[in-house]
């Protein structure tokens, strides 16, 4: 009897994980690839930096600012080779010159390193070409590791002011790579920068890694791992590497999910016969079973005030969307179209839930309005996966395929915007987007 419950389990997880993994290499440099600007996109010219006593970096501030504001979706920046001048200070600018290149809004600025402290000084203005008035400066200093870190700290500013939203340019991406060794297959847990760069390795085995999931404070992950040969979840320190494991129950240990205060965390457990969510106390290891029910339920998520939680359940014959009140533990069905919907997400003002969609042959990205039960489809792929929000909920990333590669895209949570972050050897599935953090 457990042995058939184990297969049931595993069929149904093979139906969750949608996609194969095929690898290459060893290495897995995440490369951006814009493929899809939004209509809308607002145009803005974001001046090359001048270095007044030439001691400016070899990194190029203004290019990474560039790039986060177009992989936003949002903006359209304009190609430096056409613009008519090159200010670097207030006094320079002549804004009939920006009007007639049809831009909204101008960024320039200045970059040097200090005399005696070998810090970086970056000074910084955003102007209103429309209205001809500036909108931000700032002054900024660095040192020279950690100028990549200041120029996303400048598209956020940047983003904000123009948007009133805050920018997500500075939170990082988790997510697993695999790749080939010696003819083994080796997978990776790795943490970069948004756009892919600064990858870190945090974890590598020769055993699946799946689901990381970031701690509040944006400091641990949460991940399942099969190194010891069945499922276990630990948690891991980003910055010590330092780890512990959590649980390695008998049977399956899936699906973490911290919950919004940190305090608990959410998990599927078969440790009493059947696949269900719990709740874990972190303090005490205490467990509270959430659901109790024959059906397989997994990927749990919660709600972003912690009073509700998603989940995924084939109680009704196949993988649908439930919600439970954790107060009164009574679930509801929130998904009816279509014979497949998992992995559900909250959006980060609990409005909208985002999820796996299957439509005749196609696995695509969906969106729920909460509120009025209307489902529109993001993507338009064949085998889209694995979706996780950015904390501001612009933006939302997920795994798909190229060809035979597996990769990341993240597109705007209007679908008006896409970008790809492919490896540059190998495959990358499991993405998980960090919050804000403290």
């Amino acid at each position: 009897m457990i042995a058939g419950l184990m297969m049931r389990i595993i069929r149904f997880l093979v139906v969750l994980c949608s996609f194969s993994l095929l690898a290459q290499s060893a290495r897995a440099e995440l490369l951006i690839h814009i493929t899809k600007a939004a209509s809308d996109a607002i145009p803005i010219a974001i001046v090359p930096f001048a270095s007044p006593n030439g001691t400016g970096p070899n990194e190029d501030l203004t290019q990474i600012v560039r790039d986060d504001l177009d992989m936003s979706g949002n903006f359209k920046s304009l190609d430096p080779s056409r613009m008519l001048s090159l200010p670097s200070q207030g006094s320079q600018v002549y804004y009939r010159d920006w009007r007639l290149l049809g831009q909204r809004y101008l960024v320039i600025g200045q970059i040097q390193r200090g005399a005696t402290d070998q810090n970086y000084h970056v000074q910084y203005e955003l102007f209103d070409v429309t209205q001809q008035k500036q909108m931000l400066k700032s002054n900024l200093t660095t040192t020279a590791n950690n100028l990549r870190s200041l120029a996303h700290v400048i598209s956020d500013q940047v983003y904000k002011a123009i948007t009133g939203v805050r920018g997500a340019f500075s939170t990082r991406l988790a997510f697993v790579t695999l790749d080939k060794e010696g003819g083994k297959s080796v997978y990776r847990l790795q943490v970069s920068d948004v756009d892919g760069q600064r990858a870190q390795v945090l974890l590598k085995s020769t055993q699946p890694i799946l689901s990381p999931d970031w701690s509040p404070d944006a400091k641990k992950l949460a991940y399942v791992s099969f190194e010891t040969g069945q499922p276990a979840i630990y948690i891991q320190d980003i910055a010590t590497g330092k780890r512990q494991k959590l649980t390695d129950f008998q049977g399956l240990n899936s699906a973490p999910a911290w919950s919004p205060d940190g305090k608990d965390m959410l998990m599927t457990l078969s440790k009493d016969g059947n696949a269900e969510i719990y709740e874990m106390d972190l303090a005490n290891r205490q467990l509270t079973r959430l659901t109790h029910h024959w059906a397989i339920d997994t990927e749990a998520n919660w709600a972003p005030d912690g009073r509700q939680i998603v989940f995924t359940s084939d109680r009704s014959g196949g993988p649908q969307i439930y919600q439970m009140d954790l107060r009164t533990q009574d679930a509801k069905r929130l998904t009816f179209g279509g014979p497949y919907n998992a992995s559900p997400r909250y959006s980060p003002d609990g409005k909208y839930i985002y999820y796996v969609h299957r439509d005749g042959g196609n696995f695509n990205i969906a969106k729920m309005n909460l509120s009025t039960g209307e489902q529109t489809i993001l993507t338009h792929t064949d085998l889209d996966d694995s979706p996780s929000v950015a904390p501001n909920g612009r933006m939302l990333i997920y795994c798909t395929h190229q060809g035979t590669k597996s990769v990341l895209s993240v597109i705007s949570v209007d679908g008006g915007s896409k970008y790809f972050l492919p490896a540059k050897f190998g495959d990358v599935r499991e993405p998980a987007w960090s919050p804000f953090g403290s």
